[in-house]
């Protein structure tokens, strides 16, 4: 067994509410054991036999569409890669401990590649950075979210894939309850 990670996009957005009791036993519907979910964001531990992850992101959202009515981008990472990306540092701490900077993690179902880096460097301006990692953008906002020029529509659409946001805050938070529960 593998333990995952579901990202899941705009589960409890746009006057979409699923209670979390829910969410648990629709995955465990999908035959995942160990099912817990952290906040109420949409980020669902499992533990699956399955290996194919690209596999598990489509079934896991075509489940969901169906079973409550719209669509449910899914982004599934293994435990190892949430620890990798819960430790990965891209920016230097002197600019992350600033009062007010944010560090976001943006999670893509494809790498970005060079194409990706090229298209997220382009949104650098003095308030955000961004740095492109395997699936991952992380995105360094000085600012406010809602004052950077910057958004997530922007980013998908120069990106050419949707995403789902993360502040690196929920994700380390994600990881060291993995760290606690080990699977056993």
């Amino acid at each position: 067994m593998t333990r995952y990670v579901a990202f899941l996009r705009g589960i409890n957005v746009g006057g979409h509410v699923v209670k979390m009791d829910r969410l648990r036993t629709l995955f465990e519907a999908l035959g995942f054991s160990g099912v817990r979910t952290f906040i109420a964001s949409g980020n669902v531990v499992f533990d699956s036999a399955a290996r194919d992850v690209q596999a598990l992101e489509s079934k896991i959202g075509v489940y969901l569409a169906k079973a409550l009515g719209y669509e449910v981008a899914t982004f599934v990472r293994t435990e190892a890669e949430v620890l990798r990306i819960a430790a990965f540092a891209p920016f230097p701490s002197s600019e992350t401990d600033r009062d007010g900077t944010r560090v976001f993690v943006g999670f893509f179902q494809a790498t970005l590649g060079a194409a990706g880096r090229k298209a997220a460097g382009s949104f650098r301006t003095d308030s955000d950075e961004f740095h492109a990692d395997r699936k991952e953008l992380y995105w360094l906002c000085r600012v406010p979210m809602l004052e950077s020029t910057v958004s997530y529509v922007r980013l998908e659409k120069a990106l050419g894939q949707r995403a789902t946001f993360r502040n690196a805050n929920t994700v380390q938070r994600i990881a060291a309850a993995l760290a606690e529960k080990p699977l056993g």
